[in-house]
């Protein structure tokens, strides 16, 4: 089945101001957030990986560091954007201090119990559970998930830049954990974090990686049936990894 690489969107200038940009419009990266996306673009063209499409959050964020990673890969890789890969709707919460939205009791709801967490609305930007963002963006990821298996075969590798709760949501998933402890998962600005989906249960082969080598994501010359089983024991190891 395909491989997804979850990249989280580099460093922004609001991540540095200490706010919560939400779906804030003209929220860009910064000078160290250009060159995280950059990187992330030359160890994808490095390990020669068969990606097939990019597919960003349609913040300017995202837009941005699919642009940057987007940038050393062949031209026939395609790129689009899918509004499921979107940001948390904090309502709101949007635009304001971290430090200040620390202090109210619905922040202790989001670090101890999100799935019981919803956001205030405001005349501005609409809200959503954590619960209702962790649900649109599944559904978004088998989406494309399925269009890409149909479309290139279950070798293929995919890209989702998307943003650091909308990732944990989904790894969160993807590991089989309750979404009430998601804020165990840590994703930086521009980690990688891959997943391969399979008819039974997703595999998680990497989390939070911000400069490992990733030509061992590399599809193997022999597959063997992708039947979603687990090697009993560990097996062997992915060809290629060392250490």
């Amino acid at each position: 089945m395909p491989t997804v690489l979850f990249v989280r969107h580099g460093r922004s200038t609001s991540n540095t101001a200490g706010t919560l940009a939400g779906w804030m419009p003209g929220v860009f990266l910064d000078e160290t957030g250009e060159a995280q996306a950059a990187a992330v673009g030359q160890r994808l063209a490095a390990a020669v990986l068969p990606v097939v499409e990019v597919v960003s959050s349609p913040l300017d964020r995202c837009v941005q560091t699919a642009d940057l990673l987007a940038a050393p890969l062949p031209a026939h890789v395609a790129r689009s954007v899918h509004v499921g890969l979107g940001e948390c709707r904090y309502g709101a919460w949007t635009g304001r201090p971290i430090a200040e939205l620390a202090r109210e009791e619905l922040w202790k709801v989001v670090q101890d119990r999100p799935s019981e967490a919803r956001f205030p609305d405001s005349a501005a930007y609409p809200a959503e559970s954590m619960s209702e963002m962790q649900d649109r963006a599944l559904r978004a990821v088998r989406e494309i998930d399925a269009r890409i298996l149909e479309t290139h075969g279950k070798d293929a590798v995919w890209v989702a830049v998307s943003h650091g709760d909308v990732i944990k949501s989904i790894l969160s998933h993807a590991t089989g954990a309750h979404l009430d402890d998601f804020q165990r998962i840590n994703v930086d600005p521009a980690s990688v974090s891959v997943v391969r989906y399979t008819s039974r249960k997703p595999f998680v082969l990497r989390l939070n990686d911000i400069g490992g080598d990733l030509t061992n994501l590399r599809p193997p010359e022999k597959p063997a049936a992708d039947d979603g089983d687990a090697v009993v024991g560990g097996g062997a190891g992915t060809p290629g990894a060392v250490g």
